[in-house]
C-alpha cells in the first residue's frame, strides 16, 4: 500500500474522429508527464466528445481498438499509467468506456452508468448504459471512476463509496453553457459531502461543432476545499499530488487559476467555437458581410482574435440606402482589425434585378421584397468570394434576430458559422464594450478600441430602405430579449411573462413571430452555444404547429 501517488491532469482539445491525432497527444502527453503515477483524459477523448453516430461505424470501432491496444502496450515503459476516455465493445455492446492503461495491458474498463438523454445529449441512441460501478484498483489505491454524467447524481457515487474508493476520478465531456461552471463545482461539492471522499474532475477543451468546452478541471479535497483549478480556455497538464492522511487522501494544493467573469467567458466561447470549427475543417480562414453595424463588427473582431488579422477578410457592400457613415465605420472597424477589405457596391445588380422583375412586378407597391433582393444580391457576392478564395462565409445575425425571423434567407443567412448564433442584441451591445476596454492574453487581435464608438451608438438597422431602423419592426432591443430569454430559455408561460410588465399583445406577437420563424432556423448555419437553450440540436420545435400558448388569431407566416 502506497502513501504517495502523483496524478496528471491532461486537459486538451482532442478532434472528433481523429483518432491517430488524439493518440498522438496522449503520447506527448505521457513523456511531458514524466515521473506521474496516473495520467487522467477527458471524457472520450481518443474518438473525440460527442462522437454522434460516427461511433456506430464498424471502421471507426475498430480503429478506436487498434489505437487502444497500442497505446496499452506502451505503458509497458517507465512511463505513467493512463486513465483513458474511448468507446468499447462489451459484451456486444457499444459502451462510453474510461479505461485503465497500465503495465503494457487494459487494467480495467469502466462503462458509462448515466447516459444523458437531454439538451445536446443523446447518448442512449448510441451506447449501452453499464452496470454500477466498483473501484479501480491502482497501486494499492481503490479510484472510484465516474464518467461525466454518473457525477451528475448521487447513485454512482454512493455505489462507489460503500465499495470502498477512496478517490473519485471523473472525466468529463461538459460542454460551456452560462453559468455552468458553478454547477459542475456545487454538484462536485455535493458528491464530496456524501462520500466523504476527494474527487477530480477532469473536463475537455476546445470547440466541436456547436459545442464548446472551457476545461476548467479541478480537485476538491473531502473537507470540500478547492485543492486545485485549472484555467478555462486553455490546454494544460498539471500533476497533482496526494497524499495518505489517516484512513483518507489529500491533494496538495497547487495552482488555482480565476474563473473568467461572464461577458470574457462568453468571448471566450465564441473565439474558442470559431478557431477549432475553422481549423478544425481545416479552411484557410474567413470571410464576412462589413455593414458598419454592431453584429458585423463583433464578428469581425471574434474572428480577428480567433484566427488573426491576416485570415479574415471583410466586404463592404454599400447599396443606395447606404449611410455614409455606415461605410466609414465598417472601413474604421476594418483598419482597427488590421483585417483586409473590400469595397463592391451592388446597385448595378440591384438594377438588374429590378429590369429583370419589372414585367411581373408591374403594377405592385415596393416591400420587403425589393429589400430581401439587396440581401441576397450580398449573399451571392459573398458566396462566390467564399468559394473563389476558399474561405469560409461568416454570419452575423445574432439570436434576437434570429428567434423572430428578422433575417433573409439565403441572403444574409448565408454562410458556415455564425458567431453570434446564441447571443441576444443586448448582449452583443455588452460583448463590444467589453472588447473595447479589455483583451484576453491568448487572443490574436490588436488591444483597445477596435469597435469604432459611432457602431455602438447608433440606431440599428438594415439600411435596405430609407431611414430604416430595426425599431420599425421590432420592439426595442431590451424589452424583446427579456421576452425572448422567458420564451426560449425559461419555457414560461404567456401570463407570468406579462407579469413581468410587457403588454400582452407584444408578447402574444413576440411568441407568434418566434414560432413562425421555425423554419428559417433550420436552415440556419451552425453556431458556438452559449445559453441554457441554444437554437439547434438543443431546441426542436415542430416548424407546422397551430400551438400558441394565447392565441393571436394570426396564423400567416412570412417567407423572406
Amino acid at each position: 500500500m502506497t502513501d504517495h501517488l502523483t496524478i496528471a491532469i491532461a486537459q486538451f482539445n482532442p478532434t472528433v474522429g481523429d483518432i491517430v491525432g488524439n493518440a498522438g497527444i496522449v503520447r506527448d502527453c505521457r513523456t511531458r508527464a514524466g515521473d506521474a503515477d496516473l495520467l487522467v483524459f477527458s471524457e472520450l477523448f481518443l474518438c473525440g466528445y460527442p462522437p454522434e453516430d460516427l461511433v456506430l461505424k464498424p471502421a471507426h470501432q475498430v480503429a478506436v481498438e487498434t489505437a487502444v491496444q497500442a497505446l496499452a502496450a506502451e505503458t509497458a515503459d517507465d512511463g505513467p499509467a493512463v486513465l483513458l476516455g474511448a468507446p468499447w465493445v462489451i459484451d456486444g455492446h457499444l459502451c462510453n468506456t474510461a479505461m485503465l492503461l497500465a503495465g503494457g495491458e487494459i487494467i480495467a474498463v469502466r462503462a458509462k452508468h448515466d447516459l444523458p438523454n437531454y439538451g445536446v445529449f443523446d447518448e442512449k441512441r448510441v451506447f449501452k448504459a453499464g452496470p454500477l460501478p466498483g473501484p479501480i484498483n491502482f497501486k494499492g489505491v481503490r479510484l472510484g471512476v465516474m464518467v461525466c454524467e454518473d457525477m451528475w447524481t448521487p447513485d454512482v457515487t454512493e455505489c462507489l463509496q460503500e465499495t470502498g474508493a477512496e478517490i473519485l476520478v471523473v472525466p468529463n465531456g461538459s460542454p460551456f453553457e452560462l453559468d455552468k461552471s458553478d454547477e459542475r463545482l456545487n454538484l462536485a461539492v455535493a458528491r464530496v459531502v456524501e462520500s466523504g471522499l476527494p474527487l477530480m474532475y477532469v473536463n475537455q477543451l476546445g470547440g466541436q461543432d456547436e459545442l464548446v468546452f472551457d476545461g476548467s478541471s479541478f480537485v476538491l479535497n473531502a473537507d470540500r476545499q478547492l485543492a486545485v483549478q485549472l484555467p478555462a480556455w486553455r490546454e494544460g497538464l498539471l500533476t497533482t499530488t496526494w497524499q495518505r492522511d489517516g484512513d483518507g487522501w489529500q491533494c496538495v494544493r497547487a495552482d488555482r487559476a480565476a474563473p473568467l467573469d461572464r461577458l470574457p467567458g462568453i468571448y471566450a466561447a465564441m473565439v474558442t467555437g470559431l478557431r477549432d470549427y475553422v481549423t478544425k475543417n481545416r479552411f484557410p480562414g474567413v470571410l464576412l458581410g462589413m455593414s458598419g453595424g454592431i453584429d458585423s463588427a463583433l464578428s469581425a473582431a471574434v474572428a480577428v482574435d480567433a484566427l488573426g488579422p491576416d485570415k479574415v477578410i471583410g466586404v463592404l457592400m454599400p447599396s443606395r440606402y447606404s449611410s455614409d457613415h455606415s461605410v466609414a465605420d465598417a472601413e474604421q472597424c476594418c483598419r482597427n482589425l488590421g483585417m483586409t477589405y473590400h469595397t463592391i457596391g451592388i446597385e448595378p445588380a440591384v438594377g438588374a434585378f429590378d429590369g429583370m422583375l419589372s414585367d411581373v412586378f408591374a403594377g405592385r407597391q415596393r416591400d420587403t421584397t425589393e429589400e430581401n433582393i439587396q440581401a441576397r444580391i450580398r449573399g451571392i457576392i459573398l458566396m462566390a468570394m467564399s468559394n473563389k478564395f476558399g474561405h469560409m462565409l461568416l454570419t452575423t445575425g445574432n439570436k434576437s434576430e434570429m428567434s423572430v425571423g428578422y433575417a433573409t434567407l439565403y441572403g444574409d443567412m448565408a454562410g458556415g458559422y455564425s458567431v453570434l448564433k446564441d447571443v441576444y442584441k443586448m448582449t452583443a451591445y455588452a460583448l463590444s464594450e467589453w472588447r473595447n476596454t479589455d483583451h484576453l492574453p491568448w487572443l490574436d487581435g490588436p488591444e483597445g478600441e477596435v469597435i469604432p464608438r459611432n457602431i455602438i451608438t447608433k440606431p440599428p438597422s438594415a439600411e435596405l430602405a430609407p431611414d430604416q431602423v430595426d425599431q420599425d419592426s421590432l420592439p426595442p432591443y431590451d424589452v424583446l430579449d427579456d421576452i425572448l430569454h422567458c420564451l426560449v430559455e425559461q419555457e414560461m408561460p404567456v401570463d407570468e411573462i406579462i407579469g413581468r410588465g410587457h403588454a400582452r399583445e407584444l408578447v402574444n406577437r413576440v411568441e407568434h413571430m418566434l414560432y413562425v420563424a421555425e423554419y428559417k432556423r433550420r436552415q440556419a448555419p451552425p453556431g458556438v452555444k452559449i445559453t441554457r437553450r441554444s437554437f439547434g440540436r438543443e431546441r426542436r420545435y415542430p416548424i407546422t404547429s397551430g400551438f400558441r400558448d394565447v392565441d393571436t388569431g394570426n396564423k400567416t407566416g412570412g417567407n423572406s
